[in-house]
């Protein structure tokens, strides 16, 4: 398997027999310790860069915009690439000798360096295996540089990729749903869409696939590399691809997507438009997607406590003689502006002022542009009479698998997950009556830095008597940047009930309705159970 692997990736990486830089001393390849030349072209720059021990050799890496490549023999090559020193303003010429281990490396090698060179691919030109488009792919077309470049540095740290993998509801549960499913996985192509630290790629190994193809844009891609390595019984049948999904080419179709593309609201960072794209260019008609399906659940909810800590944030700009200055002209500006973040944080599910509703999205028949604006129409019915303070949001995901479908749930009073839930708080609290309906539309807009931009609008309808001839008695409305949340991070805290709310529990998961006018094949979407959580064995 290693053998065919490297030759279907022989125009990305190469191995080499040696490689130096003109007056030092060279670095050997052995079989142990291999030295690779890897294009990548990262922000858009080509370059060639060379690895031993899946760590970068320091000096090595050469700007192919600036460089050309001379043959010094059937198996030799030099690289001469001018570079600058900008303190000193002056110009100069540095070489790196390559040594192949035999002449059809030398000639591919070749080849593909003069590709990627000229930047020629996507201009109607095929793409070797694990090249990536120098022009620019969809994502780049979409998304802020600015945004993109915070995003990969930020999950090319292990610290972050920690925190996930320490998330036990999430990792376990995506364990449970290939462990148990391995009939989807046995012998069959895998792609980890954002393999991240290619945890996934090696749950899926253990569950029998016969190739993993995980394809991770940041930095990340290289620890994947040495953690893959690590455990070579599974390693030997993973592929790490640095670059997004946007751009690079696989030698193969994948028979099953597998990926964690959720954001708090499920589409926060809006992967799962690469999810989308990747299914498109990569995944076998009526192959699998390892999670299949998304829900946004939604009910209003009463929170006092909340409203009040928001509202008084604002009262800094009260005041009316800070060091002589009168800071009141900005107080209601402050004012909106703290309504404007969306709180993220895990609350007590008698909070909620009414059942919940969902938003389902299918994974596998949704197109990428449906996910740019995202509608969704709310009715609800109060169970209780009270202050109405907002909207409460989580989501959940199906793992459909052929043997065992299994969900992962982000639900108030289910086990906290690194995504918490997310609540959206209105300036104008609105005022219902047990039995009273609540309406309203929550529309969200994708924008360029990986989020949406969110307006709510709830409304309470008249009630009583002569109710059905009535019309809207209150309406509130707000504008939140998904982007900008609160991070109150607080568990849920004990709140004593309304007299007039009944002693169970507002919400049950499992009692949450799938019509069929939302999703096709409804009868596949088996509801939460109590033990629906993650079970290692």
């Amino acid at each position: 398997m290693e053998g065919s692997t490297e030759l279907k990736h022989k125009h990305l990486e190469f191995t080499l027999a040696a490689v130096s830089e003109l007056s030092s001393s060279s670095v050997s390849s052995s079989s142990s310790t291999p030295v690779i030349a890897r294009f990548s072209a990262d922000g858009g720059v080509a370059e060639l860069r060379f690895h031993q021990d899946s760590e970068f050799i320091d000096g090595l890496n050469v700007d192919l915009g600036t460089t050309q490549l001379f043959k010094l023999g059937p198996a030799k090559s030099l690289c001469i690439s001018d570079s600058s020193d900008t303190n000193k303003e002056t110009s100069y010429s540095r070489g790196v000798t390559i040594q192949f281990r035999n002449e059809e490396e030398s000639r591919d090698f070749h080849s593909a360096f003069e590709q990627w060179k000229e930047g020629n691919f996507g201009q109607g030109t095929h793409l070797p295996n694990g090249a990536i488009s120098s022009s620019k792919s969809k994502f780049d077309n979409k998304i802020e540089p600015s945004s993109a470049k915070m995003y990969f540095h930020y999950y090319g740290q292990l610290l972050h990729q920690q925190n996930m993998l320490q998330d036990y509801v999430r990792t376990g549960t995506y364990y449970a749903a290939v462990i148990e499913n391995r009939a989807d996985f046995t012998g069959r192509v895998v792609v980890d869409v954002g393999a991240g630290s290619g945890i996934l790629s090696l749950f899926a190994a253990q569950a029998g696939a016969r190739h993993v193809y995980a394809v991770e844009a940041s930095e990340m891609a290289e620890y994947a590399r040495k953690l893959i390595a690590g455990n070579p019984t599974l390693g030997q049948r993973i592929t790490v691809i640095k670059g997004k999904v946007e751009e690079v080419e696989l030698p193969e179709k994948a028979d099953i997507l597998i990926s964690e593309p959720m954001g708090t609201l499920l589409v926060n960072e809006r992967m799962l438009e690469s999810y989308v794209i990747a299914r498109d260019r990569f995944l076998v008609p009526n192959g699998k997607m390892f999670p299949s399906v998304g829900r946004i659940h939604m009910a209003p909810f009463s929170d006092e406590y909340l409203f009040v800590e928001i509202a008084n944030k604002a009262l800094f700009w009260q005041q009316q003689n800070y060091y002589g200055v009168d800071l009141t002209p900005l107080y209601g500006s402050a004012f909106q502006g703290y309504f404007s973040q969306p709180v993220v944080d895990a609350f007590d599910p008698r909070l909620l002022v009414s059942p919940p509703m969902c938003h389902v999205i299918d994974f596998a028949e949704i197109k990428e542009e449906d996910l740019y604006e995202i509608d969704i129409p709310l009715k609800f019915v109060a169970s209780v009479g009270t202050r109405v303070h907002g909207l409460a949001c989580w989501f959940d995901v199906l793992f459909n698998g052929s043997t065992v479908q299994r969900w992962l749930t982000t639900a108030p009073g289910a086990p906290t997950t690194h995504w918490y839930q997310i609540r959206c708080v209105l300036s104008q609290p609105i005022y219902v009556m047990a039995g009273q309906e609540i309406t309203g539309r929550l529309h969200m807009i994708a924008h360029n830095a990986q989020s949406y931009t969110i307006n709510l609008t709830l409304s309470a309808k008249m009630w009583g008597p002569g109710a059905e001839q009535g019309g809207i008695i209150q309406t509130s409305s707000c504008k939140l940047d998904l982007k900008e949340p609160y991070y109150r991070m607080s568990q849920p805290q004990p709140y004593t009930m309304a007299q007039d709310q009944q002693p169970h529990q507002l919400l049950q998961a499992q009692d949450i309705p799938i019509h069929t006018e939302d999703l096709e094949e409804a009868e596949l979407l088996q509801q939460p159970s109590e033990n629906s959580g993650a079970q290692l064995h």
